[in-house]
């Protein structure tokens, strides 16, 4: 970035002292200029179209529109990378967070709950990072869509399967799902990363777009089929080798970490474990994806035309542990295809399974 132009963000926030502490923070980083405030909706989309900022940080509740509306009128008129930080995931029983991402936004970031300068500041950096990470993501007016394509068929049959996203992974996740049938004959377990304080958010949002039973995992539960499964806040999920749903506090890094997911999966179930690499930044998932290809489970990642950030899903074809890139709108049918048609087992490494 040192030979290029400042990245331009508009800052958008009802209260001015937090407006007045996110400029300050973000123009600690050299590489970010604040080129405009907004303190309610209209404003922030007539900034948006005055100003054609690289990079907007967005509050939920606002004056006049609202942040999802604001999105949703700044992604038609004058689109724009847009982060949401705000300490709000819902209103009146509404998850704005989810209809932000619905909306165009590539990320959640809640607004610091800190009790001292030096963590303001951290948290202040790792704001000022993400917003030069977004500012190379493409931007994109409206979500890419592409035919399906009929997928090559899948020689393997599995009892589990395991999904990973990260930016952009909330409206591809809610897609996904809702093509899934009640009827899913295995348990889908799935690592989103997210912002602690929006996972039930998610959940919710999620329950409304798909006939399956999307909850967040008990620390030692069975998995049943049907279900869809996710971490609490600040955790990892993984399966033990009884075919147990686990839970440990993240140890750093992505989190939820979907290396630890899918290298699980392959642990405890071997080639009846299948995965699936969605959009995000990083490289969080090729490896454990790898670990279930390596024990003959089914593998296959999201294609760059329709990822809204294409690293994650990209770092799994370099290292191997896929040869598929194919379509969101194709992985639907790629996991029925791959489930076994008859009651889920839990447990078991291969045919033999784990001994009850």
């Amino acid at each position: 970035m040192n030979n290029r132009r400042p990245i331009r963000v508009l800052v958008v926030d009802d209260s001015p002292t937090m407006a007045n502490t996110l400029t300050a923070l973000l123009t600690e980083d050299p590489r970010i200029e604040v080129v405009g405030r907004a303190g309610d909706g209209n404003r922030a989309v007539q900034l948006a179209r005055l100003l054609r900022p690289d990079v907007i940080t967005m509050d939920l509740l606002l004056p006049g529109l609202d942040g999802p509306s604001a999105i949703t009128a700044i992604m038609s008129q004058a689109p724009a990378r847009v982060l949401v930080v705000s300490a709000v995931a819902e209103q009146r029983g509404v998850d704005l967070g989810f209809q932000a991402m619905s909306a165009g936004a590539l990320e959640l970031i809640g607004k610091p709950n800190v009790t001292n300068v030096e963590e303001l500041r951290r948290w202040g950096r790792d704001l000022a990072h993400s917003v030069c990470l977004m500012a190379e993501v493409p931007v994109i007016s409206r979500r890419q869509r592409a035919n399906v394509v009929t997928p090559p068929p899948i020689g393997a049959r599995v009892d589990v399967f395991g999904v990973v996203a990260s930016t952009g992974g909330p409206p591809a996740l809610a897609e996904l799902l809702s093509k899934l049938p009640k009827d899913l004959p295995v348990p889908l377990l799935i690592a989103q990363h997210i912002t602690v304080g929006f996972t039930q958010g998610m959940v919710r949002w999620l329950s409304q777009v798909t006939p399956l039973t999307v909850d967040v995992a008990r620390d030692g539960e069975r998995l049943e089929p049907g279900r869809v499964y996710f971490p609490l806040d600040g955790h990892d999920l993984l399966v033990d080798p009884a075919g147990l749903a686990r839970l440990q506090r993240s140890k750093g890094g992505p989190c939820p970490n979907g290396d630890v997911l899918l290298s699980s999966l392959a642990a405890s179930f071997g080639r009846r474990s299948g995965g699936v690499v969605l959009t995000g930044m990083g490289e969080d998932g090729a490896r454990g994806l790898l670990a279930i290809r390596k024990a003959g489970g089914v593998t296959f990642s999201q294609d760059e035309a329709t990822s809204v950030v294409y690293g994650m899903p990209r770092a799994a074809l370099e290292i191997h542990a896929t040869d598929q890139g194919v379509p969101l709108a194709s992985v639907p049918e790629l996991i029925l295809q791959s489930c076994i048609p008859h009651n889920f087992r839990a447990g078991g490494r291969g045919e033999g399974g784990v001994g009850r």
